[in-house]
Formats: structure tokens, sequence, C-alpha cells
């Protein structure tokens, strides 16, 4: 009876164990591409009901992949600096790709209609796309809107080669002395390091 017991006891740690590292494993699946993963491609409906892909960008270099929405104020308080980015930055091939991961039952200003509506207001200039069945934020592992990711076009795929905040000054533009995004783009385009890799997105939580 007592080596019965034993051997009830070494099977439950045995599960207990294979489960914790299945959990481990599983989370560290969650946690999105690092600098220079290859970003998989995808699909997704623009405002103008098109579907977009990275694939249609034959002549790009590379994306600015940014991650917002329509009701975060971190989001709207950095539209117009995206608007700028992609002006300055889509004819030296580096475009904005901006995907809303939100789902609109948790936040309806979130919705895809209301997207069109937003994006008619502020006179987006690049593709606003909506990631329905939020399938394409868990894989590069954003958090926050607005949460940016920059990838660079090679012979075997995007590679991931900034990933976090836009600037350093979410409330004042002008005060921003850290440009973290048009310093990394502009170092890519020159053949330089990237100064800044990473650094903490500041937003509002992705809505499930």
């Amino acid at each position: 009876m007592k080596t019965l017991k034993i051997l009830v006891v070494v099977v439950l740690v045995i599960a207990v164990s294979a489960f914790a590292i299945d959990k481990v494993n599983v989370n560290e699946a969650d946690k999105g591409y690092a600098i220079g993963d290859t970003a998989t491609d995808f699909k997704l409906k623009n405002i103008d009901d098109k579907m977009v892909s990275l694939e249609d960008y034959k002549d790009a270099k590379g994306f600015i992949v940014i991650f917002t929405c329509n009701h975060c104020p971190y989001s709207v308080a950095y539209e117009d600096r995206i608007i700028e980015l992609d002006k300055k930055f889509k004819t030296k091939g580096y475009p904005v790709i901006a995907i809303n991961p939100n789902n609109p039952k948790a936040y309806p200003t979130d919705s895809f209609d209301e997207m069109k509506v937003r994006a008619k207001e502020k006179g987006f200039t690049f593709p606003y796309l909506f990631d329905d069945g939020q399938k394409i934020y868990p894989q590069y592992g954003a958090t926050k809107t607005p949460h940016v990711y920059i990838l660079e076009k090679t012979g075997t795929g995007n590679l991931v080669r900034y990933i976090g905040a836009i600037d350093n000054n979410y409330k004042d533009a002008a005060a921003a002395d850290e440009k973290y995004v048009e310093d990394a783009v502009n170092a890519l385009l020159k053949g330089e390091k990237i100064p800044v890799e990473t650094t903490k997105a500041i937003g509002c939580s992705i809505k499930a």
C-alpha cells in the first residue's frame, strides 16, 4: 500500500510538471516577435473594403506596422504623427500600415464602420486595416495601442528591426526628443545600425 501511494505521488508530480512545462512553452510562443524574427504576411480588410497584404507593396523596402485604434487617447494623440510618418517615409520605401486589433464588441467605437469614419475625419494617408478575429496582433506580440513594428524587406522575408513606441512623449509631439521610429527608419535607409531597437509601448491595452 505504501509503495502504491508513492507511485501515485510520483505520477502526480510528473503530470503537474508536464503541465507546467506546457504552460511555459505556450506563454513563450504567445510573446510574439523579437528583433530579427521574420514576420509572416497577412491579408486584412482595409477601410476601402479591399484586402491588403504586405506582398502588395512590390517596391517597398520595408514597413512601419502600427497597431492602433479609434478610441484610445494615446492612439488619438499620435494620429497626426502617424500621418506625418507615412508622408515622410512612404516615398522612401517605408509606408505605414495601420491595424486595428481591438474587438468591436468590447469597444463599439472601434468597429469597422467607425474606422472608416475616423479615417475620413483625419485624412489618413495609409491603409487602416481591421484585424478581424484578432489573429494578427498575437502573432506580433502587440499589447498596446499604439504599438509599432518596423519591418525590413529582405531576400529571406520581412525582418523585425524595431519594436515599441513612436517617440518618448505622447502628450506633446514638439517635446519629444527621442523619435524612435524616425531614427530607426532613417538608420535602415542609410544601412546603419538602429540606435534603439526596442522600447516600451505606451498606450491602451488591446481589447480582446
